[in-house]
């Protein structure tokens, strides 16, 4: 049964006709084509989608990484079209956690201190809360450990715990289960889930169809485009998603 939260929700987002291109000529590919998305603050929005069709972009687009080429996007109270490089930055420092496909983790850094880290960089969250969060994601044991010393899924761990730790209001995650094994990748979607009930918003990108089950919304893009946005009235735990 899902559970409810009274925390204040945090970190809505909208696209209108957003457009995004790569390259000139005929090497010219239309990343997004016009999209248009609308989601409200404390959601979890699963992005499906075969490869190719904009689901990164889209996350790079929302998450300050890339300008839009046209269109406008506001995202976590913020106007962020037309921003320059430095203001964007200042977003995601501000308001957006990611969660990489490939973790991005700094290689000559603990686990702890790759955690910690994102609270020098930013200014936000507490060197306090970084045990917790290691407990959280079940690495007590392996936070003085450096990367290569730790699976695929303890990094994607950590790689949660790095998203988490400046308590941002919008959560994007690109493939966070991708290669994993079940019960490493129930216990990654139950981290992203309680994420959204504790008020934030949390749009995931996956080629897991079976995940769309315990989303609040599930948005599936083509070649580009959204081409439907499915309103999932009784959302499932992540502990009950197939898999």
């Amino acid at each position: 049964m899902t559970t409810t939260t009274t925390t204040k929700a945090r970190g809505g987002f909208s696209l209108r006709d957003v457009t995004k291109t790569y390259g000139t000529g005929e090497a010219t590919v239309h990343a997004l084509r016009g999209v248009d998305l609308e989601v409200p603050p404390g959601e979890l929005v699963v992005v499906l989608g075969p490869s190719g069709s904009g689901k990164t972009t889209l996350l790079n687009v929302l998450g300050g990484i890339e300008s839009a080429d046209g269109g406008r996007i506001s995202a976590a109270g913020e106007e962020l079209t037309g921003r320059a490089p430095a203001r964007l930055a200042g977003f995601r420092r501000d308001h957006v956690g990611f969660v990489f496909q490939f973790f991005n983790l700094i290689p000559t850094l603990t686990a702890r201190e790759n955690v910690e880290l994102i609270v020098e960089l930013t200014g936000r969250g507490t060197r306090e809360r970084v045990p917790e969060l290691l407990e959280a994601v079940g690495l007590s044991d392996r936070a003085d450990h450096f990367p290569a010393q730790l699976s695929g899924g303890q990094q994607q761990r950590v790689a949660i715990a790095r998203a988490l730790v400046t308590d941002p209001d919008l959560v994007l995650a690109d493939e966070p289960t991708g290669a994993l094994d079940t019960r490493t990748g129930r216990t990654i979607l139950d981290l992203l889930q309680r994420a959204a009930r504790e008020g934030r918003t949390v749009l995931m990108v996956t080629h897991n169809a079976s995940v769309a089950d315990m989303a609040d919304r599930v948005v599936t893009m083509h070649d580009g485009r959204v081409e439907s946005v499915d309103r999932n009235e009784r959302p499932v735990d992540a502990a009950d998603v197939s898999w």
